[in-house]
């Protein structure tokens, strides 16, 4: 059963690929109302010369970038609205790795993870034929109709401007994605969506959770949001959806064939009994640049990412990483952030946490203070997830007793025949 956890749930080269990300635009055809992207534009998109320079210098440098493998990753807004200079940028790096004779060459992945709504378009689907044996896509729908166009609707002209739209002029996204699900299950087989979770949809985790299953998606990838947006009493709430969705998983034996991140075996334990002291998050081994050119530890610490703080800087296209401002993320660990409460916390383990979640939400501009807001929610899901594992190895103890006494049976009616 834990193999089979760790397969759905294990990414290409996990753990020791480079993550390199282009934020090739700030552009999205959704507000979706949970984006922690609060500086949506129309105007920053990446050039093809600044995308050409970051290559450029992160293949010149190729003894700092030392991993074995690499993931090209491409956010937005929506990155597939610009697949022409994405195509561009891919067939420069397979042309330069090659000529280069890097040593990531042949071992590289392009990723996305896009809203679905022009998956369908003949310039993503003819990037998508060229690429096909080195490209990952995730498509992000949060579940039911219901639960999916609560937060995942259209942007209008209104908000443009800066102007919240009226209930009555939302118009939800799902069957522009939904009708695209298909055919990319057809083309990435093994594909997982991620689904978030905010205060607003937690009666729909568990029918969301089925329904995706029901479309053929096997792996849900779900997570609640980082951010103090919980009110008195979700936390309750989210267990109870949570017990619901394992008693149909484990009564419908879906855990045969599909995964719901919301349930890992080894979640919920005292911190030094599951991780070492490490840092949850990425930051600082990966690598994300903008429009503008500039280098970033990580996605979350540009300016479109951030609510209070100035963006965290570390180089651009033209000077290079400046690496006095990566010493801070390489001192990251658990409990040089945590406070002792979280250190000591019977439940640590699988306590999640955002780097620039907590560097936004912090007293001051650090790094170093842990953002709490998610605490009552884990605490929760632990509840219900040693619910959820307690049942499924009952019912496969039990099931593995009956199937003893059959063969036994069948042993000893065996032998009545021969005598």
């Amino acid at each position: 059963m834990e193999e089979k956890i760790k397969k759905h749930n294990s990414s290409w080269q996990d753990g020791i690929a480079k993550n390199i990300t282009f934020i090739v635009t700030k552009d999205c055809q959704l507000a979706c109302k949970y984006c922690y992207l609060v500086g949506k534009n129309t105007k920053e998109r990446m050039s093809w010369e600044v995308a050409k320079q970051a290559i450029d210098y992160i293949l010149d440098n190729e003894e700092d970038f030392k991993e074995d493998s690499v993931i090209w990753d491409f956010i937005g807004g929506e990155p597939f609205l610009e697949i022409e200079l994405i195509d561009k940028i891919c067939d420069y790096i397979k042309v330069e790795l090659y000529r280069r004779n890097h040593h990531w060459f042949n071992s590289y992945r392009f990723s996305f993870s896009t809203n679905g709504i022009n998956y369908h378009t003949d310039k993503v689907q003819d990037f998508i034929k060229k690429n096909r044996e080195h490209l990952s896509i995730g498509i992000t729908i949060d579940g039911t109709q219901q639960k999916h166009d609560l937060n995942r609707i259209w942007k209008t002209p209104e908000m443009e401007q800066g102007i919240a739209p009226q209930p009555q002029e939302e118009r939800g996204s799902y069957d522009d994605v939904v009708r695209n699900i298909p055919l990319w299950l057809e083309q990435f087989p093994g594909a997982g969506t991620k689904v978030t979770i905010s205060s607003a949809d937690i009666p729909y985790i568990c029918e969301s959770v089925l329904h995706l299953y029901s479309l053929g998606i096997h792996e849900v990838n779900i997570n609640c949001v980082f951010e103090d947006v919980w009110k008195e009493g979700d936390d309750t709430l989210f267990e109870a959806q949570l017990m619901q969705l394992a008693d149909a998983i484990i009564d419908g034996e879906y855990y045969k064939e599909y995964s719901c991140s919301f349930f890992t075996e080894n979640m919920g334990k005292p911190m030094d009994c599951v991780y070492e002291n490490t840092n949850w998050c990425g930051a600082g081994k990966m690598l994300s640049i903008d429009a503008a050119g500039n280098f970033y530890p990580c996605t979350r610490f540009a300016q479109y990412s951030l609510r209070d703080k100035k963006a965290w800087i570390i180089g651009n296209v033209n000077d290079g990483i400046d690496k006095n401002k990566l010493r801070p993320f390489f001192t990251l660990d658990r409990c040089t952030q945590s406070t002792q409460e979280c250190i000591d916390c019977e439940v640590a383990g699988g306590c999640a946490w955002c780097q620039g979640e907590n560097y936004d939400a912090a007293d001051t501009p650090t790094i170093y203070q842990r953002a709490t807001a998610i605490c009552k929610m884990h605490k929760a899901r632990v509840r219900a997830n040693n619910y959820y594992w307690n049942k499924l190895y009952r019912k496969l103890e039990l099931e593995g007793i009956a199937q003893e006494k059959a063969i036994e049976h069948t042993k000893m009616s065996d032998n009545k025949n021969n005598c």
